[in-house]
């Protein structure tokens, strides 16, 4: 997606790349096809028609729409637990921020002198393309009216984390991110300055070692996505903004030391600041909302601020992370003076709210803690609700077998084994014995209550994990003596066998799945699996971004913008101007302020 060279094939989607001779350095001007002129100048200038699609066919678009990702799928999770496995071992020895040292160094001052700025911040994008155009079509619209405001479109776009799913390459970010970020905005309008695009990675971008997000966002000669510009050098970076604001993006590698060429960057960039600076930090995770699970997580935050920022003497005012898929605003206790959002609602499922603490202290009360100087927070506002997220809990018995079929049918192979291994005249090539599928199913359920919950030292997933264990051990010889009352298992082998997995496993793998889907339920109120309870379901819609506007009397007013329902039906523009986009939703998408917007004085 970068710009291509004069000498080199221009692409074009649907046309025939033109090349061009090395002696001749053309203009490309990308015009409308019916408005190409009959005669064209003598001068080495081409006219290309701009190609806008017509219908959402592939090959027209020049991506694939992606489906939301089934999280609980088994080959899903298998592939994306060994290449996190892969990751945590070896990633140390993967790590590309030491390499990123011998990468020009940066700090974007374009807009410090701007008497005024709108910048956005979007996380947890690149999933479902439904979910993931929506925002894109709302960010790059000219103006959004929400709520009586009116919001222009922002000159920077800052995408903060996790910009594709399930694991990061060249295929996975083109149809699920890049793909429907240019249909957005394909073009800068005329005359009108492109906005810049910034990126900061998360875990999923790391999945292959940062490989395929430096090659599309951290270009030496720069690049674009649709009429987004790409400036970024470095997986990190520093913007100087009006008025003495800065936005620091720190990449942190899972949770991982910062590296000595980082450091060495922000220590140029703290050089700069002084007393009346004010800082926003962007960061992977929101590592202060998860110090109960993760008690060490807010180490690396904690150690940067202090190294860093500290010295300075400037105010760090905001603090913006995605990583969990819905929005949340701590508010410093009793003077608000400094604020922590979770802004992850960029198209990835809905992550629930209910289970976040409401008060966090930062960094947390340890014995090992090296900072002593601690701040307490309360929690002000989520989206959803916590009310309405733990009622869309409960839609984890209907979605659960819809959204995952892949997991269900797991579910029905496994209990239709134990059936066999139940029954005396089934056929030992096609089945295991009892004891070890009894031993399969509870370490199963051990394992998704312990390994996905990170609760290895906790009691809690132990004993769920137990009786979810035990439940589908039950359930299993519930089946069993039903199967024994049908006329089927009187027959010789191998239609017992055939019949058992043609009728007896679909059956069962769907009551399974219930099984599962009541133990997500009730393990939820314990802040067990809680994240399965959402990602089974696949929701897609509570969607958001913030939207920024640095102001001249140098205040920070954040417009946390909400999406209640996303757009699910298309409808291709092509014969509108080149820089509008290519889809329009058939339904309005209603935009909405979560809450009102944040004020931070000069």
């Amino acid at each position: 997606m970068s710009d291509a060279d004069a000498t080199e094939p221009i692409p074009t989607v649907g046309i025939p790349a033109v090349v061009l001779p090395t002696e001749a350095v053309p203009t490309v001007i990308i015009v409308p096809a019916q408005l190409i002129p009959e005669e064209i100048s003598d001068e080495p200038t081409i006219v290309l028609p701009s190609h806008r699609p017509s219908s959402m066919d592939p090959k027209d678009l020049g991506f694939t729409p992606q489906s939301p990702v089934p999280w609980l799928g088994p080959v899903l999770l298998a592939a994306t637990g060994a290449r996190v496995a892969l990751a945590s071992q070896f990633g140390a020895y993967l790590d590309k921020r030491e390499l990123q040292g011998a990468f020009a160094t940066r700090i974007f001052e374009e807009h410090a002198l701007d008497e005024e700025l709108w910048v956005d911040y979007v996380a947890d994008l690149g999933d479902g393309f439904n979910a993931t155009y929506s925002i894109a079509w709302l960010l790059a619209q000219k103006k959004l009216t929400v709520d009586g405001h009116e919001l222009p479109r922002a000159e920077v776009l800052l995408m903060g984390g996790d910009q594709v799913y399930p694991t990061a390459s060249s295929e996975a970010y083109e149809n699920r991110m890049v793909g429907p970020y240019l249909a957005a905005m394909p073009t800068p309008a005329p005359g009108e300055t492109p906005p810049t695009l910034f990126a900061l990675p998360g875990n999923h971008d790391w999945y292959d070692g940062l490989t395929a997000f430096l090659r599309l966002f951290a270009r030496r000669e720069g690049g674009h996505l649709g009429a987004w510009q790409t400036k970024q050098t470095r997986s990190y970076f520093a913007m100087k903004l009006p008025n003495k604001w800065w936005i620091l993006a720190v990449d942190v590698q899972a949770e991982a030391y910062l590296d000595d060429p980082q450091m060495d960057y922000f220590r140029s960039v703290a050089a700069l600041m002084g007393p009346d600076d004010k800082v926003i930090i962007t960061y992977p995770q929101p590592s202060w909302a998860q110090t109960r699970e993760h008690p060490r997580g807010y180490d690396t935050l904690a150690y940067f601020r202090r190294k860093l920022i500290d010295p300075t003497g400037a105010k760090v005012a905001v603090m913006i992370s995605g990583d969990t898929h819905h929005y949340a605003r701590y508010a410093e206790k009793g003077s608000d003076a400094e604020h922590l959002i979770t802004a992850g609602g960029g198209g990835a499922y809905l992550a629930a709210t209910h289970g976040l603490p409401t008060t966090v202290t930062v960094p947390p009360r340890q014995p090992f803690a090296r900072d002593t100087r601690q701040r307490d927070y309360t929690l002000r506002k989520t989206y959803p609700s916590r009310a309405r997220s733990h009622a869309l809990g409960g839609g984890i018995f209907a979605r659960l077998p819809l959204r995952n079929p892949g997991f269900t049918t797991l579910l029905g192979i496994a209990q239709t084994l134990f059936l066999l291994s139940l029954n005396g005249r089934a056929n030992r090539l096609l089945s295991m014995p009892a004891f070890l599928m009894i031993a399969v199913m509870m370490i199963g359920s051990l394992f998704f209550a312990i390994g996905l919950s990170h609760g290895m030292m906790r009691r809690v997933p132990v004993i769920l994990g137990f009786f979810h264990g035990l439940g589908h051990i039950a359930l299993g010889y519930a089946g069993w003596y039903l199967w024994r009352e049908l006329p089927f298992d009187g027959y010789d082998w191998p239609l017992p066998g055939v019949l058992a997995f043609v009728i007896y496993g679909p059956i069962w793998g769907v009551v399974a799945s219930e099984l599962v889907a009541l133990y997500l339920f009730i393990a939820g109120n314990f802040r067990v699996n809680l994240n399965e309870l959402f990602a089974g379901q696949g929701i897609e819609d509570y969607k958001g971004f913030l939207r920024l506007h640095f102001g001249r009397d140098g205040s920070l007013t954040i417009y946390p913008i909400g999406l209640d329902r996303v757009g699910r039906k298309w409808m291709p523009q092509p014969n509108r101007a080149a820089h509008t986009p290519w889809l329009d939703p058939k339904k309005p998408l209603t935009p909405r302020l979560i809450e009102e917007p944040i004020k931070i004085p000069a």
